[in-house]
């Protein structure tokens, strides 16, 4: 009678090296020394995977902070970046864009401009980046901080807050 093979070879082959004791010598010691054991328990194998968890969760609470703060700093290089196009228009039109004109101004010639030939042929950006929670930057001239305001207001969206959730602006 033939029999049918066993539907699960490698956990039977794994499981006879985890808890396989080699055969003692007439001292009671063993072959490879003291220890007695071919390999792992299944105890041991559990040890170690609790700490690779272990020091997997360390890991991830020291980086995952980083991503918030590297959000951060993208939003102050992107309104430094804006703020420097701002400049360049009020160099080139002699006063900044209106705030009814936004930021959209420094993409594309905005309707009404006292000499539309001042206007840098291409715009003064070449597009105008979202903040890094995907919103729109907001804008103000004259602002209440300067004569022109860039901001956003950080990952919640709302107005004030702490940490990942605070307004960043040109004033600050």
């Amino acid at each position: 009678m033939r029999h049918s093979p066993t539907p699960f070879p490698i956990v039977l082959s794994l499981s006879k090296h985890v808890t396989r004791k080699r055969p003692s010598t007439s001292s009671g010691r063993t072959e490879q020394g003291e220890r007695g054991e071919d390999g792992f328990t299944l105890v041991e194998l559990m040890v170690v995977i609790v700490i690779i968890g272990l020091l997997a969760t360390i890991v991830a609470i020291n980086v995952l902070p980083s991503g918030d703060k590297a959000r951060i700093e993208k939003a102050k290089a992107d309104i430094a970046q804006i703020e420097g196009g701002l400049e360049l228009y009020k160099l080139q039109n002699l006063s900044y864009p209106t705030t009814a004109q936004g930021i959209n101004a420094l993409v594309t010639a905005p309707a009404g401009l006292a000499d539309p030939s001042r206007y840098q042929r291409g715009g003064y950006l070449k597009k105008l980046p979202n903040d890094p929670w995907g919103k729109p930057y907001l804008y103000a001239a004259p602002g209440q901080h300067g004569e022109a305001d860039v901001w956003t207001f950080g990952a919640d969206g709302k107005e004030g807050g702490e940490g990942i959730d605070a307004d960043i602006g040109n004033w600050q």
